[in-house]
């Protein structure tokens, strides 16, 4: 008697496995180069944190950071009590750092706050928030974008910290006042 033959196995076709291998390496390799370019679009930008950034009062700034500062979108930064806008960033701002005493630096009132101008980087300035404690430091390459919006901008949240203490003008210094110089009368003329 013949044994039952049994059906030869038939070879599965090497393509197929070829092509959905191939398939899915070239999915996986989209799905890095994806994650990697959108990684690189979301990088934090690394700042050093200040040495007072700890301070509950900089809690209450960082909370009302806007979304924009001077036109310029906010972005992720790596340290506590920091802030960044602009890609490249173009604002910085920390929060905690060393407030001024007396200086001979300019000090600027914008909307309510007194900010201590430091100008010796120019076009890079320093603001410097003066009798706020802890003080708010905001850097602004002036190249990008314009300070003073920056600082009208990020108003509302440096004024979480209470102003304490006001930048002096040299009248106040001096104890001089600014009054108007007098102007001349025409002396009254005989009249006919």
């Amino acid at each position: 008697m013949s044994s039952p033959s049994s059906p030869t196995p038939h070879p599965a076709s090497p393509r197929l496995p070829r092509r959905s291998a191939l398939r899915a390496t070239a999915l996986a390799t989209a799905g890095l180069a994806a994650a990697a370019l959108l990684s690189g679009c979301s990088t934090a930008v690394a700042l050093e944190p200040a040495p007072d950034a700890t301070d509950p009062a900089c809690a209450d700034v960082i909370v009302r950071l806007p979304d924009t500062a001077a036109d310029a979108e906010r972005r992720e930064t790596d340290a506590q009590a920091t802030g960044a806008w602009g890609s490249p960033a173009s604002v910085l701002l920390r929060c905690g750092v060393e407030p001024y005493g007396p200086t001979t630096l300019p000090c600027d009132n914008v909307n309510g706050v007194d900010w201590i101008r430091d100008d010796s980087e120019a076009p890079t300035y320093v603001f410097t928030t003066y009798g706020r404690t802890p003080a708010v430091q905001v850097v602004v390459d002036s190249n990008a974008v314009s300070g003073t919006s920056a600082l009208v901008d990020l108003e509302a949240a440096v004024a979480a910290i209470p102003q304490t203490d006001a930048c002096l003008n040299a009248d106040d210094v001096l104890g001089t006042e600014t009054t108007p110089t007098p102007t001349p009368t025409p002396t009254p003329g005989p009249q006919n």
